[in-house]
């Protein structure tokens, strides 16, 4: 028969993991060096981080709600501005470098 050994408990509290998982995901820097700065294994913060996400994306497929699909047309909206205004801004340069004072 085998003996099955029982896991030692977490040095870990849950709202450890959770505040950790939110400063890496708020972070712009790698999650290693996240883990460095938090004293923590990089590996051990790259799984919370992975089973966070698994757990909390949106269903695939699933339709958008008003809100999302409110927001998502204003970004469609000020997309297409900013690209109208990069391409002034594009011929506008364009012309001042050609033009010789």
């Amino acid at each position: 028969m085998r003996k099955f050994e029982v896991a030692p408990p977490s040095k870990y509290t849950p709202e450890l993991r959770e505040e950790a998982v939110q400063i890496a995901l708020r972070s712009s820097k790698t999650i290693s060096e996240t883990a460095r700065e938090l004293e923590l294994n990089p590996e051990t913060l790259r799984g919370w981080v992975k089973k966070y996400q698994k757990q909390n994306e949106p269903a695939a497929g699933a339709p958008l709600t008003l809100d999302e699909r409110a927001r998502l047309k204003e970004q469609d909206r000020r997309i297409r501005e900013l690209e109208m205004e990069n391409a002034f801004l594009k011929k506008c340069a364009a012309y001042f470098a050609k033009d010789p004072r």
